[in-house]
């Protein structure tokens, strides 16, 4: 047998177990493997038992040469989320590709927060600002079918991914395509926002250059577009109503004095899972 019959044979009886195992040692982590292995073979990407009851399955050469491609891609840095199309969000599986920013779990500690903040309020207005895939407003519209929510963004192209969200999921949440407030009108029991808030020398941007900039980088310390949130949302929010935030690991004590200095009360964080202060926001003052 000459080298090229002796790499058709090896390719032809590589298996499930084997395919991962050359992933991992290209230094891709297990889970990222295992999730584009499962959607190379057409299968949910969390059915990772599956792959360890077929571990001794053999990989189809056409199979195996996609698997590595979507590998490649993945070591040099596109997210997981890109290259399977789906992430899921809050029990929601959400159509994703280069056009939003690849939802993170951490934006799930917002999504939980508005939830407590709107649980006393019926038929609660929403607004969620830079709305991207429209994980939140999707998200939030789901656990309260009660609730009006609008979804804004400045980019044509996210309004159109997080459009076909909706409708894919049947869920009423309504679009509008705008810089954060301006030219919006009327008021809401809670404005919601995971803004870019990423200063724009930050050197972790170039391990992100697969998602799109305007949706990551803001101003020389990543605070411009947090500024024009809290200047833009006493404006349009009841009293009583709920500004609250995403924003950087070491951002909570700037935006909590932004969110004071606005007028807003009560102002407060909440860290993710991680113990990591995620997200920041205030109250507007009820009417005496």
């Amino acid at each position: 047998m000459d080298k090229a019959q002796s790499a058709i044979h090896s390719i032809a009886n590589i298996t499930v177990q084997s395919a991962l195992a050359q992933a991992l040692q290209q230094g891709l982590a297990r889970i990222d493997a295992q999730m584009l292995l499962l959607h190379t073979l057409g299968r949910p990407t969390d059915e990772r038992a599956w792959l360890i009851t077929h571990d001794s399955d053999p990989l189809p050469p056409a199979a195996q040469q996609r698997f590595e491609a979507l590998c490649s891609r993945r070591l040099d840095g596109e997210p997981v989320a890109y290259l399977t199309g789906t992430k899921a969000f809050y029990g929601l599986e959400l159509r994703v590709d280069a056009r939003v920013l690849d939802p993170r779990p951490d934006t799930e500690t917002l999504v939980d927060w508005a939830l407590e903040v709107l649980a006393p309020v019926a038929a609660p207005r929403v607004l969620d600002l830079g709305t991207g895939s429209g994980a939140i407003a999707l998200a939030l519209q789901k656990e309260r079918p009660d609730a009006r929510v609008l979804a804004v963004d400045a980019s044509q192209d996210a309004l159109t991914v997080a459009q076909a969200n909706a409708q894919r999921l049947g869920l009423p949440v309504q679009f509008r395509r705008g810089h954060w407030m301006e030219g919006l009108e009327g008021v809401f029991d809670a404005i919601v926002s995971n803004p870019p808030y990423i200063p724009t020398a930050d050197p972790h941007l170039a391990a992100l250059q697969h998602e799109p900039l305007q949706a990551l980088a803001s101003g020389a310390d990543g605070l411009d577009d947090i500024r024009t949130i809290i200047a833009q949302a006493p404006a349009h929010m009841v009293p009583g109503g709920w500004l609250l935030l995403e924003h950087g690991h070491d951002q909570a004590p700037t935006v909590c004095a932004l969110l004071q200095a606005a007028g807003l009360q009560a102002v407060q964080t909440r860290k993710d899972l991680a113990g990591i202060a995620r997200c920041s926001g205030g109250q507007r003052p009820t009417v005496k």
